[in-house]
């Protein structure tokens, strides 16, 4: 009997060491959070970051990963919802221990999040969120997209491009980004002597803009320049069709995903908007980073995949040009950098932790985004 309780305690003992290998292994890594809507009204951009996320740490990771160890990716839901960002960050950051963060798309969840990693000393890293305010939360605080009032100049001047003379503009209130875009897109449209013939505004999730639409037909505008989210645009744009207002409709970054065009339809054939990215490009980088995306997800990478790529991949190369990941170095290593060959171009960062980089703009033709242009800074 003792010899039979000897040989059980010495194989819970085996067991319990072996088990507790295992954790350790399976928990071995940089742990790098990623917080993401991956479900709820804007989940396209959550998943669509995710996948260039992943493709960029299988590169990494089967590279080597950074330092001699894998970077072990821990990414959490935020569901669209406001304040669940809050809660997944702290987890992230207090639970986790992660030495780093990427995130979000959506700008008011990324000011959401931004002053808990600042306070935490951990350097965050937007894909998307373009708003201004984003990266003045503090230094810790970086992004691979241009910003809004970049964005806004960039729709202003090729509204010019098509001779509008007349523009008017519909704004959801309840967004951060939608609000930079509008104010930086009046203020350059003005100064090019144009005149705005009306501002008309919803909060996100209406789903009648009847109201509004009327008030512009009646202006006439050339264009409307509409900075929404793709899950407000196309309804916005079938019910102006369906009012008989035929001026083409610009956007921002925020219409990109195919949503756009399953919802919109016809509705949205012959419309604008600005984007960081398009796989169209013949650019030898892009076409190998596209191929690989389609081997991997069977589908077309849109720009929120580019700019998650690029996140990561930026991440990666400031640890390996810190030595460390501490994160305070890591952090300044982000800081320092210059001429970073992103998929969505040459990524500088200037003293406010903003690249300096151009866009491009799509037009909605035959169902599909197709390259129109780009615009230099």
């Amino acid at each position: 009997m003792k010899f039979l309780k000897l040989s059980s305690t010495l194989l819970l003992a085996t067991l319990s060491l072996s088990g507790s290998s295992c954790s350790k292994k399976q928990e071995s890594g940089i742990p790098v959070g990623q917080f993401a809507s991956l479900t709820g009204g804007q989940a396209t951009f959550g998943q669509s970051t995710d996948k260039g996320v992943q493709l960029a740490l299988e590169e990494i990771n089967g590279s080597g990963g950074v330092l001699g160890q894998p970077i072990r990716m821990i990414t959490k839901d935020n569901q669209s919802k406001p304040g669940e960002t809050s809660t997944v960050v702290r987890e992230l950051i207090t639970r986790d221990k992660v030495v780093a963060l990427i995130g979000e798309v959506a700008s008011g969840r990324s000011l959401e999040a931004a002053p808990i990693a600042q306070r935490s000393g951990i350097p965050m890293i937007s894909p998307a969120s373009t708003n201004e305010k984003v990266t003045e939360t503090g230094d810790h605080i970086f992004r691979v997209c241009f910003i809004d009032p970049f964005q806004g100049t960039v729709c202003a001047k090729f509204a010019g491009k098509l001779a509008a003379q007349k523009a008017a503009i519909i704004t959801d209130v309840s967004k951060d980004y939608s609000l930079g875009l509008a104010k930086s897109f009046k203020a350059e449209f003005l100064k090019n002597g144009g005149v705005i013939t009306g501002e008309q505004s919803y909060s996100g999730g209406d789903k009648d803009f009847s109201a509004q639409l009327t008030a512009i037909k009646s202006a006439n505008p050339d264009v409307v320049f509409l900075p929404a989210y793709y899950t407000e645009a196309p309804l916005i744009i079938r019910q102006a069709r369906q009012l008989g207002i035929t001026a083409p409709f610009i956007g921002g970054d925020g219409w990109d995903s195919t949503e756009l065009i399953s919802v919109g339809g016809s509705a949205v054939e012959g419309c604008y908007f600005s984007n960081h990215f398009s796989n169209q490009s013949t650019d030898p980088q892009v076409v190998a980073f596209v191929d690989a995306y389609r081997k991997k997800y069977h589908e077309d990478p849109d720009a929120m995949v580019a700019l998650g790529y690029d996140s990561l991949k930026l991440l990666a190369d400031a640890m390996k040009r810190a030595g460390t990941t501490d994160p305070d170095k890591v952090n300044a290593a982000i800081a320092a950098t210059k001429d970073f060959p992103g998929i969505t171009g040459k990524i500088t960062l200037d003293e406010h932790r903003n690249p300096t980089k151009s866009a491009v703009m799509l037009q909605v033709k035959n169902g599909k985004f197709a390259y129109v242009e780009t615009i230099a800074p």
